[in-house]
């Protein structure tokens, strides 16, 4: 009885005393990041006939149909070009900082409403990569995805040693952009163009006061029982949507796989050789004659997609079985990308694998990526605690609820946080599946 009691107090002290996954959030925030600006810049040219004013989908009846289902959209707010020009271009500028981990808390706020705003303003375009990349949008709000591999990881950095030389460092960036974007909360709501669906809404506005609750408790003393109870309570939302964003991974393949044994094409092994004869999905005519042209390779491949979305949920209870299928579920959307001419898709589903990505494994990765840059990792000491960069207003470093660090120092980019919305890594695991690591 006391082993199990032990058991269940290491596991809410583990919740609930750090933001699980840095690496693992990190790399989702790039890749969607990377995913939706890739795909404005390409449609650029094709902007004003997928999502503006000459769309065939025009703005009566987008209106009509965000009447009826309660989409949120600020497309909505005005019909004029100049205002549908101003959107996309905050929604392209949303995402390049989300990707850099710019103030991302904040950014990953905007980038949601950029999304939205665009794909509920014109709902049939696009593919299914756009449903993940609107999930996936709303679900990065909530968690701490700058603590690595951001430049908010590089300014907490630079503040904590710059404190630690008993340096006074202020943050003026932070409480500017709040006011700003508060005042603009306000005018909106003020006007009532947030009518209609509850939830974005009530989403922007809790985001925006905790950002302001963070500013003026980072104010006080560190250590201080506020700071801590604000530091759980971020951790267990940070946490519980990592788990949300694996469920959604999981879900999509589990009903993707079922769905397929239930077509008499996919049973029969015949189900990839038709797209292959489509022009719309034939972007390289001769890769797909030849491919179609292949009956036992059209076979395993239609048999083996169905076995491995379908397996795919089970194998999360053995790390090794897991990340071989991973690998081969990351290449079959690469292939997907080649042959049916559908690379946001398919970056979109790398994007969300992502997050079962073992951590050595990310870290290798990041300690390349900086040898690459001809910038070898710095061994700095470990803090005496794990810390947290203020991105929600003061960019200070105070301390959290979690134990103090032991001795082994920390590479440059692993020991750092994301302003507002991470803590220091203490060499984490990754995100946890049932009680085992990946």
């Amino acid at each position: 009885m006391n082993g199990i009691v032990l058991s269940v107090s290491r596991s809410i002290a583990r919740v609930t005393g750090a933001a699980l996954g840095p690496y693992q959030t990190a790399v989702v925030r790039i890749g969607f990041g990377a995913t939706w600006l890739l795909f404005l810049l390409r449609e650029l040219p094709h902007r004003h006939e997928l999502y503006g004013p000459d769309g065939p989908w025009g703005h009566d009846l987008a209106e009509q149909l965000i009447a009826d289902n309660g989409a949120f959209t600020v497309l909505m707010w005005s019909d004029g070009r100049a205002w549908f020009e101003i959107v996309y271009a905050l929604a392209v500028l949303s995402s390049v900082l989300l990707l850099l981990g710019w103030r991302t808390r904040t950014m990953s706020v905007l980038f949601m409403v950029g999304v939205l705003s665009l794909q509920n303003r014109s709902v049939f375009m696009g593919d299914g990569g756009d449903n993940v990349v609107h999930l996936m949008s709303i679900y990065l709000v909530l968690t701490r995805c700058g603590q690595v591999w951001s430049l908010d990881a590089r300014r907490a950095r630079r503040t904590a040693a710059a404190r630690a030389r008993g340096e006074r460092v202020v943050d003026r960036v932070g409480p500017v952009l709040w006011s700003a974007l508060g005042f603009g909360l306000v005018a909106v709501t003020s006007a009532g163009l947030l009518d209609g669906d509850w939830f974005v809404p009530a989403l922007l506005w809790a985001v925006w006061v905790s950002l302001g609750l963070w500013w003026v408790v980072g104010r006080g003393p560190e250590g201080g029982q506020p700071r801590i109870l604000l530091d759980v309570i971020t951790h267990v939302v940070h946490n519980g949507a990592l788990v949300v964003i694996m469920a959604e991974a999981c879900l999509i393949y589990a009903t993707a796989g079922w769905y397929k044994i239930q077509g008499s094409r996919w049973q029969d092994g015949t189900a990839v050789y038709y797209p292959l004869n489509l022009d719309y999905f034939t972007p390289w005519p001769a890769l797909s004659d030849a491919l179609a042209a292949n009956g036992t390779m059209i076979m395993l491949i239609t048999y083996g997609t169905v076995a491995v979305q379908v397996a795919f949920p089970f194998t999360l209870l053995n790390r090794r079985v897991k990340n071989v299928l991973l690998a081969v579920m990351m290449t079959e959307h690469a292939v997907i990308a080649v042959t049916l001419g559908l690379p946001f898709f398919s970056l979109a589903m790398i994007a969300a694998d992502a997050v079962f990505l073992p951590t050595s494994f990310l870290r290798r990765l990041g300690d390349w990526a900086a040898r690459v840059r001809g910038r070898l990792p710095r061994r700095v000491p470990s803090a005496p605690f794990a810390g947290t960069a203020d991105g929600h207003g003061d960019g200070r470093t105070t301390a959290t609820a979690t134990a103090p660090l032991p001795g082994p120092r920390t590479r440059e980019g692993e020991g750092a946080t994301e302003a507002g919305t991470g803590v220091v890594d203490r060499k984490d695991p990754g995100p946890t599946h049932v009680g085992f690591r990946t």
